[in-house]
Protein backbone atom coordinates (compact mmCIF):
# COMPACT_ATOMS: atom_id res chain seq x y z
CA UNK A 1 0.00 0.00 0.00
CA UNK A 2 1.42 3.20 -1.21
CA UNK A 3 1.43 6.38 1.20
CA UNK A 4 0.19 8.66 -1.20
CA UNK A 5 -2.80 6.12 -1.55
CA UNK A 6 -3.32 6.27 1.94
CA UNK A 7 -3.42 9.78 1.80
CA UNK A 8 -6.25 10.18 -1.01
CA UNK A 9 -8.04 7.37 0.78
CA UNK A 10 -8.08 5.13 -1.99
CA UNK A 11 -6.41 1.38 -2.50
CA UNK A 12 -3.65 0.72 -5.06
CA UNK A 13 -6.36 -0.84 -7.49
CA UNK A 14 -8.72 1.89 -7.54
CA UNK A 15 -5.67 4.03 -8.23
CA UNK A 16 -4.67 2.04 -10.99
CA UNK A 17 -8.33 1.00 -12.05
CA UNK A 18 -9.53 4.38 -12.42
CA UNK A 19 -11.49 5.19 -15.72
CA UNK A 20 -12.40 8.88 -15.81
CA UNK A 21 -9.63 9.96 -17.83
CA UNK A 22 -10.38 13.86 -17.47
CA UNK A 23 -10.66 13.47 -13.51
CA UNK A 24 -7.61 11.06 -13.72
CA UNK A 25 -5.59 13.29 -15.38
CA UNK A 26 -6.07 16.03 -12.13
CA UNK A 27 -5.88 12.87 -9.53
CA UNK A 28 -2.53 11.75 -11.39
CA UNK A 29 -1.50 15.29 -10.96
CA UNK A 30 -1.86 15.72 -7.12
CA UNK A 31 -0.19 12.40 -6.72
CA UNK A 32 2.67 14.24 -8.22
CA UNK A 33 3.01 16.96 -6.01
CA UNK A 34 2.33 15.11 -2.46
CA UNK A 35 4.92 12.41 -3.94
CA UNK A 36 7.15 15.38 -4.58
CA UNK A 37 6.40 17.41 -1.25
CA UNK A 38 6.88 13.89 0.96
CA UNK A 39 10.06 13.20 -0.33
CA UNK A 40 11.02 17.33 0.14
CA UNK A 41 10.70 16.98 3.72
CA UNK A 42 13.34 14.46 3.88
CA UNK A 43 15.63 15.91 1.15
CA UNK A 44 14.52 19.81 -0.12
CA UNK A 45 16.73 20.16 -2.42
CA UNK A 46 16.80 17.04 -4.29
CA UNK A 47 15.50 17.68 -7.85
CA UNK A 48 12.95 16.91 -10.67
CA UNK A 49 15.07 14.25 -12.23
CA UNK A 50 16.04 12.35 -9.19
CA UNK A 51 12.24 12.72 -8.20
CA UNK A 52 11.04 11.12 -11.45
CA UNK A 53 13.30 8.39 -11.33
CA UNK A 54 12.26 7.34 -7.80
CA UNK A 55 8.40 8.32 -8.86
CA UNK A 56 8.47 5.71 -11.46
CA UNK A 57 10.24 3.20 -9.57
CA UNK A 58 7.25 3.56 -7.02
CA UNK A 59 4.43 3.55 -9.36
CA UNK A 60 5.75 1.36 -12.06
CA UNK A 61 6.37 2.30 -15.66
CA UNK A 62 3.42 1.29 -16.94
CA UNK A 63 1.16 3.34 -14.19
CA UNK A 64 3.89 6.50 -13.68
CA UNK A 65 3.38 9.58 -15.55
CA UNK A 66 5.88 10.78 -18.23
CA UNK A 67 9.10 12.36 -17.21
CA UNK A 68 8.12 15.81 -19.27
CA UNK A 69 4.96 15.97 -17.53
CA UNK A 70 6.36 15.14 -14.46
CA UNK A 71 8.82 18.16 -14.67
CA UNK A 72 6.21 20.36 -15.99
CA UNK A 73 3.54 19.65 -13.12
CA UNK A 74 7.08 20.52 -10.68
CA UNK A 75 7.19 23.95 -12.44
CA UNK A 76 3.42 24.64 -12.69
CA UNK A 77 3.35 24.87 -9.12
CA UNK A 78 6.75 26.80 -8.43
CA UNK A 79 8.48 23.32 -6.94
CA UNK A 80 11.92 23.38 -9.22
CA UNK A 81 14.77 24.12 -7.33
CA UNK A 82 17.09 26.73 -8.43
CA UNK A 83 20.08 25.05 -9.28
CA UNK A 84 22.93 26.89 -8.10
CA UNK A 85 25.52 27.77 -10.62
CA UNK A 86 28.96 28.06 -10.39
CA UNK A 87 30.28 31.00 -12.44
CA UNK A 88 33.11 30.15 -14.78
CA UNK A 89 36.04 32.51 -14.11
CA UNK A 90 36.69 34.17 -18.15
CA UNK A 91 39.76 35.83 -17.03
CA UNK A 92 43.11 34.44 -16.73
CA UNK A 93 45.67 36.63 -16.03
CA UNK A 94 48.23 34.21 -14.43
CA UNK A 95 50.60 34.28 -17.68
CA UNK A 96 54.13 34.94 -19.06
CA UNK A 97 52.76 35.84 -22.33
CA UNK A 98 53.42 40.16 -22.89
CA UNK A 99 51.21 42.58 -21.37
CA UNK A 100 50.89 46.28 -22.17
CA UNK A 101 50.52 49.50 -20.08
CA UNK A 102 46.83 51.26 -20.29
CA UNK A 103 46.77 54.23 -22.73
CA UNK A 104 43.09 54.94 -22.10
CA UNK A 105 43.16 56.31 -18.56
CA UNK A 106 42.91 59.67 -19.69
CA UNK A 107 42.04 59.13 -22.95
CA UNK A 108 38.55 61.87 -23.58
CA UNK A 109 37.23 59.89 -26.87
CA UNK A 110 35.64 62.07 -29.90
CA UNK A 111 34.75 59.74 -32.53
CA UNK A 112 34.32 56.32 -34.17
CA UNK A 113 37.41 54.10 -34.24
CA UNK A 114 39.34 55.53 -31.84
CA UNK A 115 39.00 53.00 -29.50
CA UNK A 116 37.81 49.51 -29.30
CA UNK A 117 37.06 47.72 -26.34
CA UNK A 118 37.17 43.66 -25.86
CA UNK A 119 35.58 41.76 -23.27
CA UNK A 120 34.03 37.39 -23.02
CA UNK A 121 31.36 36.89 -20.36
CA UNK A 122 29.39 33.24 -20.65
CA UNK A 123 26.34 31.87 -21.21
CA UNK A 124 24.28 29.24 -19.69
CA UNK A 125 23.49 26.04 -21.73
CA UNK A 126 20.78 24.24 -19.54
CA UNK A 127 20.91 20.32 -20.90
CA UNK A 128 18.28 19.32 -18.05
CA UNK A 129 16.63 20.58 -15.13
CA UNK A 130 20.23 19.16 -13.10
CA UNK A 131 23.02 19.75 -15.42
CA UNK A 132 24.24 22.55 -17.23
CA UNK A 133 27.34 23.95 -19.36
CA UNK A 134 28.70 27.09 -20.23
CA UNK A 135 29.59 29.07 -23.62
CA UNK A 136 31.60 32.23 -23.91
CA UNK A 137 30.89 34.88 -25.84
CA UNK A 138 33.47 37.16 -27.05
CA UNK A 139 32.27 41.39 -27.84
CA UNK A 140 34.29 44.09 -29.38
CA UNK A 141 32.88 47.43 -28.76
CA UNK A 142 33.12 50.55 -30.03
CA UNK A 143 33.11 52.85 -26.95
CA UNK A 144 32.29 56.32 -29.08
CA UNK A 145 28.88 54.74 -30.87
CA UNK A 146 28.58 51.94 -28.21
CA UNK A 147 28.42 49.88 -31.25
CA UNK A 148 28.95 46.10 -31.01
CA UNK A 149 31.32 45.56 -34.32
CA UNK A 150 32.64 42.06 -33.63
CA UNK A 151 31.32 39.46 -31.53
CA UNK A 152 31.58 35.27 -31.51
CA UNK A 153 30.31 32.41 -29.58
CA UNK A 154 32.41 29.74 -29.07
CA UNK A 155 32.27 26.34 -26.64
CA UNK A 156 35.59 26.87 -24.31
CA UNK A 157 37.95 29.86 -23.80
CA UNK A 158 40.27 29.41 -26.91
CA UNK A 159 41.87 32.56 -28.30
CA UNK A 160 40.74 31.60 -32.21
CA UNK A 161 37.20 32.60 -30.49
CA UNK A 162 38.41 36.02 -29.51
CA UNK A 163 40.81 36.31 -32.57
CA UNK A 164 37.14 35.68 -34.70
CA UNK A 165 35.30 38.66 -32.91
CA UNK A 166 38.37 40.77 -33.88
CA UNK A 167 38.30 39.60 -37.35
CA UNK A 168 34.79 40.62 -37.59
CA UNK A 169 35.25 43.96 -36.59
CA UNK A 170 38.03 44.48 -38.65
CA UNK A 171 36.31 43.92 -42.04
CA UNK A 172 34.63 47.32 -42.12
CA UNK A 173 37.90 48.02 -42.55
CA UNK A 174 38.65 45.99 -45.65
CA UNK A 175 42.27 44.83 -45.13
CA UNK A 176 43.37 48.53 -44.92
CA UNK A 177 45.06 49.46 -41.34
CA UNK A 178 44.14 51.24 -39.02
CA UNK A 179 46.83 53.27 -36.86
CA UNK A 180 44.74 55.75 -35.16
CA UNK A 181 42.84 52.80 -33.43
CA UNK A 182 43.47 51.73 -29.96
CA UNK A 183 42.42 47.95 -28.65
CA UNK A 184 41.62 48.07 -25.10
CA UNK A 185 41.03 44.72 -23.08
CA UNK A 186 41.86 42.80 -19.86
CA UNK A 187 45.38 41.15 -19.55
CA UNK A 188 43.82 37.64 -20.02
CA UNK A 189 45.11 35.48 -21.92
CA UNK A 190 43.31 35.39 -24.85
CA UNK A 191 44.31 38.42 -25.73
CA UNK A 192 47.99 38.47 -25.08
CA UNK A 193 48.33 35.23 -26.83
CA UNK A 194 50.76 35.53 -30.03
CA UNK A 195 47.22 35.05 -32.12
CA UNK A 196 45.03 37.77 -31.25
CA UNK A 197 48.68 40.37 -30.48
CA UNK A 198 49.35 39.44 -34.15
CA UNK A 199 46.43 40.00 -35.04
CA UNK A 200 46.29 43.18 -33.45
CA UNK A 201 49.86 44.49 -34.93
CA UNK A 202 49.46 43.50 -38.63
CA UNK A 203 46.55 45.92 -38.22
CA UNK A 204 48.66 48.65 -36.94
CA UNK A 205 46.47 49.05 -34.03
CA UNK A 206 47.55 50.24 -30.75
CA UNK A 207 47.28 47.83 -27.79
CA UNK A 208 46.04 48.87 -24.19
CA UNK A 209 45.33 46.72 -21.55
CA UNK A 210 44.09 47.03 -17.66
CA UNK A 211 46.39 47.31 -15.03
CA UNK A 212 44.31 45.57 -12.46
CA UNK A 213 41.40 43.43 -11.96
CA UNK A 214 39.10 46.48 -11.18
CA UNK A 215 35.59 46.17 -13.81
CA UNK A 216 35.93 49.73 -14.03
CA UNK A 217 38.98 49.82 -15.42
CA UNK A 218 36.64 48.37 -18.82
CA UNK A 219 33.08 49.38 -17.75
CA UNK A 220 31.97 50.22 -21.44
CA UNK A 221 32.76 46.27 -21.97
CA UNK A 222 31.02 45.48 -18.58
CA UNK A 223 27.98 47.27 -19.42
CA UNK A 224 27.80 46.01 -22.78
CA UNK A 225 28.12 42.43 -21.21
CA UNK A 226 25.41 43.22 -18.55
CA UNK A 227 23.21 44.67 -20.82
CA UNK A 228 23.12 41.63 -23.51
CA UNK A 229 22.63 39.02 -20.62
CA UNK A 230 20.44 40.73 -18.37
CA UNK A 231 18.33 42.57 -20.57
CA UNK A 232 18.50 40.94 -23.99
CA UNK A 233 18.55 37.54 -22.69
CA UNK A 234 16.28 38.03 -19.72
CA UNK A 235 14.74 35.25 -18.89
CA UNK A 236 16.24 33.25 -21.94
CA UNK A 237 16.67 29.44 -21.60
CA UNK A 238 19.25 27.70 -24.07
CA UNK A 239 19.84 24.34 -24.36
CA UNK A 240 22.37 24.37 -27.42
CA UNK A 241 25.10 26.50 -28.84
CA UNK A 242 23.25 26.71 -32.15
CA UNK A 243 20.42 28.48 -30.13
CA UNK A 244 22.91 31.11 -28.31
CA UNK A 245 24.37 31.79 -31.74
CA UNK A 246 20.86 32.68 -32.94
CA UNK A 247 20.14 34.64 -30.31
CA UNK A 248 23.25 36.36 -30.29
CA UNK A 249 22.45 37.58 -34.04
CA UNK A 250 19.52 39.04 -33.18
CA UNK A 251 20.43 40.24 -30.03
CA UNK A 252 23.17 42.34 -32.18
CA UNK A 253 21.30 43.60 -34.59
CA UNK A 254 18.69 45.00 -32.21
CA UNK A 255 21.01 46.55 -30.10
CA UNK A 256 23.18 48.25 -32.60
CA UNK A 257 20.02 49.64 -34.75
CA UNK A 258 17.29 49.91 -32.93
CA UNK A 259 17.74 50.37 -29.09
CA UNK A 260 18.31 53.72 -27.59
CA UNK A 261 21.36 54.61 -25.42
CA UNK A 262 20.92 57.37 -22.81
CA UNK A 263 24.73 57.98 -23.21
CA UNK A 264 24.16 58.76 -27.36
CA UNK A 265 21.48 61.39 -26.35
CA UNK A 266 19.22 58.37 -27.05
CA UNK A 267 20.01 57.86 -30.46
CA UNK A 268 21.25 54.24 -31.70
CA UNK A 269 24.72 52.96 -32.16
CA UNK A 270 24.60 53.02 -35.62
CA UNK A 271 23.10 56.66 -35.56
CA UNK A 272 26.17 57.87 -33.60
CA UNK A 273 28.86 56.08 -35.47
CA UNK A 274 27.38 58.67 -37.44
CA UNK A 275 28.87 61.46 -35.21
CA UNK A 276 31.74 63.16 -34.22
CA UNK A 277 32.81 65.12 -31.28
CA UNK A 278 30.83 65.19 -27.70
CA UNK A 279 27.40 63.63 -28.06
CA UNK A 280 24.85 64.69 -25.40
CA UNK A 281 24.19 62.23 -22.31
CA UNK A 282 21.21 61.87 -20.49
CA UNK A 283 23.50 61.12 -17.64
CA UNK A 284 26.09 63.21 -16.02
CA UNK A 285 29.84 61.66 -16.48
CA UNK A 286 32.15 63.27 -13.83
CA UNK A 287 34.80 61.26 -15.75
CA UNK A 288 34.04 63.09 -19.22
CA UNK A 289 33.33 66.33 -16.72
CA UNK A 290 37.25 65.85 -15.57
CA UNK A 291 38.57 65.46 -18.49
CA UNK A 292 37.03 68.04 -20.38
CA UNK A 293 38.04 70.86 -17.40
CA UNK A 294 41.61 69.35 -17.25
CA UNK A 295 42.34 70.35 -21.16
CA UNK A 296 40.88 73.51 -21.22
Amino acid sequence: MYFLCTLFGKTKQAYYKYEDHSLEYHAQEEFVLEYVKEIRKKDPGIGGEKLWLMYRHSFGEEYAVGRDRFCAIIAKYGLTIRRRIYHPRTTDSRHNLPQYPDLIQWLLVTRPNELWVSDITYIVIELDEERYMFCYLSLITDVYSKEIVGYCVGPTLESCYTVKALEMALKRFEGAPCPDLIHHSDRGVQYASSEYVSCLKRNKMKISMTQSGNPKDNAVAERVNNTIKNELFKDMHFHDITEVKKSIRTAVDFYNNERPHMSQDMMTPVQSACMNGTIKKRWVSYREKYLVAATE
